[in-house]
């Protein structure tokens, strides 16, 4: 066992009995009494270890990798610990570019943007920069220096890529600490780029489309709700059951994930049209839904403007990302939260945070009924902030207990406590009889 001593100006000292029953002591100066108490575990692991001629704890082995070489100096001379090899010095350059090309399961919109955060760091850093060197203040200076020129949302992910980038060398051990571990990303939200897109803008979009398979790529993104454009390009006519009004979307952005290999949504009212469209023009033999827009040079997004422009409309601020917030913000208004979720392939958190929003229709139905009691139900949905609008889908997801299902079961009508009479009584408390 250790014991832990005090000295002078707040200074700790710990003393040991070694495997040659002598008493050592290690000083490890200025040190709060938590931090000295937990150095003090670490070298009684490391003393059971010494004394039992084993291998201390993976914990006290990690620990003991990333204090800074003054501890483990005064470990190393007491005998707990082996002196540190030289290591080769690395360069920022030469490990994002190897951590890049380890990464052999990467999408390619990943890879693009691994690629971007790279050359951001980069381009500040310089590719010879060495990793062991880059401090937490020089990761909050290339942070603010990012801000200059983009949105916070976008410095946001370079922030958390950043520090994907260093912890993989901190297990690496080629530093001892990530720079960037403790450094708060800023708000990932913009609230500046939300848009919802209304039916009639949808249908001046949908009339000015060159064909139908463009028609069906706008009706998938507005009205089922997919990624563009990797969902609809995975689509095969084989995932439509014309019977079940259902389609199953296979998602190669979440395959990773458990059950996020694929979902299956209704094929809503608003969609089937354009599908039965490009179904009827399809080939005999045609695999894929989609067949004219699937080489890597078809740029959808500035088609998309294009076509936009000439339906007369103002391009809203983030195309694809917009039709599928619209749609998910639709459809809260009349099913649950998790079953919207389980249709558009995120969860509540993403949804709260980047894809619900208040619509227009949300505040002139809140005018429309003021004044009006009781509400109709219909109307008290929209006008919910919704925040409210959230809550109340979360809460209809948790299950009624036996309990309160018997006493739904058995309360009627003529049980509401409204209704009850209470007897006349004085404000003094009953008394015994």
């Amino acid at each position: 066992m250790a014991s832990l001593a005090n000295d002078p100006g707040g200074r700790r000292r710990i003393q040991f009995i070694d495997a040659d029953c002598l008493r050592k002591t290690i000083r490890l100066g200025k040190m709060s009494k938590r931090q000295a108490e937990a150095v003090k575990l670490r070298i009684e692991d490391l003393v059971a270890a010494k004394l039992a001629s084993g291998t201390p704890s993976d914990e006290t082995s990690r620990w003991l990798a990333s204090i800074d070489d003054n501890l483990h100096c005064k470990l190393v001379t007491s005998g707990l610990a082996e002196p540190r090899e030289e290591r080769a010095t690395a360069t920022l350059g030469a490990f994002l570019d190897s951590y890049i090309e380890g990464r052999a399961n990467l999408k390619p919109n990943t890879l693009r943007n691994y690629k971007q955060t790279r050359s951001r760091l980069i381009g500040y850093f310089g590719e010879s920069q060495s990793l062991s060197t880059m401090t937490a203040g020089d990761a909050e200076d290339w942070q603010q220096d990012l801000l200059k020129t983009l949105s916070p949302a976008t410095v946001s992910r370079d922030v958390r890529r950043a520090r994907q980038f260093l912890q993989a060398a901190l297990r690496k051990e080629l530093i001892r600490m990530n720079p960037f571990a403790e450094l708060a990303a800023p708000a990932q939200v913009n609230e500046s780029r939300e848009y919802f897109v209304t039916r009639d803008e949808a249908q001046q979009v949908l009339d000015a489309c060159p064909d139908a398979e463009w028609r069906l790529i706008f009706a998938l993104s507005r009205y089922g709700g997919l990624r563009t454009p990797s969902e609809h390009l995975a689509l095969k006519w084989g995932h439509v059951d014309w019977n079940r009004h259902r389609l199953t979307v296979p998602s190669p952005k979440t395959e990773h994930h458990r059950k996020g290999a694929s979902r299956v949504i209704p094929i809503f009212p608003e969609l089937r049209p354009y599908l039965e469209e490009c179904w009827t023009a399809a080939e005999a033999g045609q695999e894929y839904v989609l067949t004219r827009y699937r080489k890597n040079n078809a740029n959808l997004r500035t088609q998309l403007n294009r076509i936009i422009a000439r339906a007369g409309l103002k391009p809203w601020p983030k195309l694809f990302h917009n039709l599928r917030a619209t749609r998910q913000t639709e459809l809260v208004a009349d099913y649950p939260l998790h079953v919207v979720c389980e249709w558009i392939g995120n969860s509540a958190t993403i949804a709260n945070q980047h894809y619900l929003t208040v619509t227009e229709a949300d505040f002139e139905e809140a005018i429309r009924t003021v004044g009006k009691h009781p509400k109709p139900k219909a109307a008290q949905n929209a006008a919910q902030t919704v925040h409210e609008r959230r809550s109340i889908a979360l809460q209809g997801d948790r299950q009624a207990t036996p309990e309160s299902r018997i006493l739904q079961g058995s309360a009627t009508e003529s049980d509401m406590v409204h209704k009850r009479t209470v007897p006349r009584r004085g404000v003094e408390p009953l008394s015994s009889p």
